[in-house]
């Protein structure tokens, strides 16, 4: 029988339940989590870990594109910037290049962030 661990369920129960806007704001976190184990075990010369941590926080990028509504007009300007950070993060594990990953970082930072008010915001009214 294989044992459950507990703070792993809690993680599946919490993506179970939340709305769309918590789900893109749990994506923006992993993402900034994700490269910032990158830039950890970059910096520890650990570049099988620093690989699957810039992969992870592809797949987040990409996983952002196909969230987008094409019929809204923003939806544009983001799926540019998503395409943006994949293309740095790729670039950043070629390279191994720590300041492509703070580049994309600071993007990752200010969208959650703008996000976070933005469900503030949509809260109140």
């Amino acid at each position: 029988m294989a044992t459950i661990n507990p703070y792993q369920a809690y993680q599946q129960n919490s993506a179970m339940t939340a709305s769309p806007q918590e789900l893109t704001l749990m994506l923006y976190n992993g993402c900034l989590k994700f490269i910032k184990l990158a830039k950890r075990a970059m910096a520890e010369k650990n570049y099988q870990e620093k690989n699957t941590n810039i992969i992870k926080a592809q797949a987040i990028a990409q996983q952002l594109r196909m969230t987008l509504d094409m019929d809204i007009e923003i939806s544009e300007n983001l799926d540019a910037l998503y395409e943006y950070m994949y293309t740095r993060l790729i670039e950043a594990n070629t390279k191994n290049d720590v300041t492509i990953l703070e580049e994309v970082e600071g993007y990752a930072l200010d969208m959650r962030d703008t996000w976070k008010q933005a469900m503030g915001i949509a809260k109140g009214n």
